[in-house]
């Protein structure tokens, strides 16, 4: 999953939002890395990793160039 945040604090806040609810689900982190700056904050779950950027560093890395020949999925609040 990739998404940003317009801010270090707002990208704080989705990861910390992303491993609330992920950890209330039962899922177990595995990794996280950038926190330090939180312009690029890595979240490891095994099954899924979730990047979320600052917009700046979002358009620097381009990141979904990486992944252009897969699928996109539409985020459904209530997916099972």
């Amino acid at each position: 999953m990739i998404c940003s945040g317009n801010t270090d604090r707002q990208v704080r806040t989705i990861a910390d939002n992303i491993r609330e609810k992920l950890r209330d689900a039962g899922e177990k982190i595995i990794g996280v890395e950038g926190e330090d700056r939180a312009e690029w904050l890595l979240l490891d779950f095994g099954g899924v990793v979730v990047h979320i950027f600052t917009e700046e560093q979002r358009y620097y890395y381009q990141l979904e160039r990486l992944w252009m020949d897969s699928p996109e999925l539409d985020w459904q609040e209530n997916a099972k």
